[in-house]
C-alpha cells in the first residue's frame, strides 16, 4: 500500500475562521497540558522510588545487616542493571537515605506530628495538585507509598537535595517546599531564597494585621510581606540620599524590585496621584497583589522610623480604600519601608490606627561614590599584577638560595 505523500495545504483548500482558530488553540493547550501532566507524573514516580529506597536503607538497617559498603554495592547493582538511567550514584543513594531520615528521624510517626503543616500545603495548593497531579493521587502513589507526602511530588529531586542540605528543621524545609510549589521556583531561585533566610524574615514584619484583618487574610499577608528587603540591586549617587533618590533608584530597577517584593506583586506606579478635598497627594509606590486581591501602599523612608510616618501611611491607605478600591477587593494594606526602626516606637505608633499596616526595613543599597571607577579598577589590577610578579621573583630567589645551601650541606656530609 502506497503511503500518501505529505502535501502543503493551499489557501483555497481551506477556510480558516474564528471557530477554527479557537479549536486549534484548544488542541495545542490540551497537548501542552498532557506534556506537563506526563512530566509531573514521571517526576512523582521517581521521587516515590527515591523515598522508598531511602526508607528501605533505614528500615532494613542495611549497613548493619550487609556491611558498611552496602550503599556503594546497591549503586553498582542498579547501574549495572540500568546502564542508561541516571541517578544511581552512591552519593545520590546516601541523599535518599538522608531525605527519608530527615523527615521521619527514623520514626514514621514524626511525619504525623508535622502532618498539620503538610495538610496546610496540600490545602493551599489543592487546585494545582488537582490540575497537574490528579493521576498521582488516584493511582499507586498513595497505594504503594502511603507515607510519601503528596506535595513532595511537585518538587524536583535536585530541589529536595538543596532543601535537605541547607535547612536545619522540618518546619523550615516544608516552608521552602511550599514556596517552590507556589512560585515555581528554579533551583537557583530556591537557593537564593534560602541564602536570604526567607523563612526567618517572612511573617516577622511588625504589623497590626491580626487586629484588623480576617484570620486567613492576616496569615497570608504576613507570609507575603518581609521583615527586611534587600535593595542591593539599586544604586544612589551619594550617602546622603533622600526618599526621592531612593524611589528613583528602585524604579530604575523595577524588575529587580518586583522580584525582591515577591510573587504576586503588580506595579501600579510611583508618585501615584490621588485627589482628596481638592488637593493632590502622591503615593511613593503603589502595588496590587494578585493573590491577596488588594492594593498595597508602599511608603519609602531613607531614614529611621518616626512615629508620624504611621499617620501619613494611614491617610494614604484610607484614601486608596475610598478612591481606588473595588468592592470585590480586600482591604488595602500599608507598608512602610525605612532604613531602621525601634520596635517599641512602631508598636506605640499603631495604637489608635485601625487600618492594616506593617513596617519593614531595607539594606544593602549601593552608593555610587563608594564604587571604584573603571580607571581605578584598572589601576588596582595593574598594581596587583606588579605585586604578584615581585612576589614570584622573591620566591624564586629564595628557592635558589635554599637549593644552593642544600647542595653545600650535601658536600659537607
Amino acid at each position: 500500500m502506497l503511503q500518501e505523500e505529505p502535501r502543503i495545504v493551499k489557501s483555497h483548500d481551506i477556510h480558516i475562521d474564528a471557530d477554527y482558530a479557537d479549536w486549534i488553540a484548544e488542541v495545542k493547550h490540551r497537548y501542552r497540558s498532557a506534556q506537563v501532566k506526563a512530566a509531573v507524573k514521571v517526576n512523582a514516580e521517581k521521587l516515590l522510588f527515591n523515598w522508598q529506597l531511602g526508607r528501605d536503607l533505614v528500615q532494613k538497617k542495611a549497613e548493619e545487616r550487609w556491611g558498611a559498603g552496602v550503599v556503594e554495592q546497591v549503586s553498582l547493582d542498579l547501574k549495572r542493571e540500568f546502564p542508561d538511567v541516571g541517578g544511581f550514584s552512591a552519593s545520590n543513594l546516601w541523599f535518599m537515605k538522608r531525605w527519608y531520615l530527615f523527615y521521619t528521624q527514623g520514626d514514621d510517626t514524626i511525619l504525623q506530628q508535622v502532618g498539620a503543616e503538610l495538610q496546610r500545603i496540600e490545602e493551599q495548593y489543592k487546585l494545582k495538585l488537582y490540575q497537574v497531579g490528579k493521576e498521582i493521587a488516584d493511582e499507586k502513589l498513595y497505594q504503594t507509598g502511603k507515607d510519601f507526602p503528596l506535595p513532595f511530588a511537585l518538587v524536583p529531586w535536585r530541589h529536595h537535595i538543596e532543601i535537605l542540605y541547607r535547612c536545619k528543621s522540618i518546619e523550615e524545609a516544608l516552608f521552602y517546599v511550599g514556596k517552590t510549589i507556589e512560585q515555581g521556583l528554579s533551583r537557583d531561585a530556591l537557593i537564593n531564597c534560602i541564602k536570604a533566610n526567607l523563612y526567618e524574615h517572612q511573617g516577622k514584619i511588625i504589623n497590626n494585621f491580626t487586629d484588623y484583618l480576617p484570620a486567613l487574610q492576616s496569615k497570608l499577608v504576613q507570609e507575603v510581606l518581609k521583615e527586611n528587603y534587600d535593595f542591593g540591586f539599586a544604586t544612589v549617587d551619594h550617602e546622603t540620599y533622600n526618599e526621592s533618590e531612593l524611589e528613583k533608584a528602585l524604579h530604575d530597577n523595577i524588575t529587580a524590585l518586583l522580584l525582591e517584593m515577591g510573587n504576586g506583586f503588580a506595579f501600579i506606579g510611583k508618585q501615584k496621584e490621588i485627589v482628596v478635598g481638592g488637593r493632590t497627594r502622591k503615593i511613593d509606590l503603589l502595588f496590587y497583589h494578585i493573590r491577596l486581591r488588594c492594593y498595597i501602599v508602599c511608603e519609602l523612608k531613607a531614614r529611621a522610623f518616626e512615629p508620624e510616618f504611621a499617620g501619613k501611611l494611614n491617610y494614604y491607605v484610607n484614601a486608596v480604600d475610598e478612591i481606588l478600591k473595588h468592592p470585590d477587593d480586600n482591604p488595602t494594606i500599608g507598608l512602610l519601608v525605612c532604613s531602621n526602626m525601634n520596635r517599641a516606637d512602631v508598636q506605640w505608633s499603631f495604637k489608635g490606627i485601625s487600618t492594616p499596616m506593617g513596617v519593614a526595613t531595607y539594606n544593602n543599597i549601593r552608593i555610587k561614590d563608594a564604587l571604584p571607577s573603571q580607571e581605578q579598577l584598572a589601576e588596582r589590577v595593574r598594581l596587583l599584577q606588579k605585586e604578584l610578579q615581585e612576589t614570584k621573583r622573591l620566591m624564586g630567589k629564595a628557592g635558589n638560595a635554599e637549593n644552593t645551601q642544600s647542595r653545600k650541606n650535601v658536600f659537607k656530609h
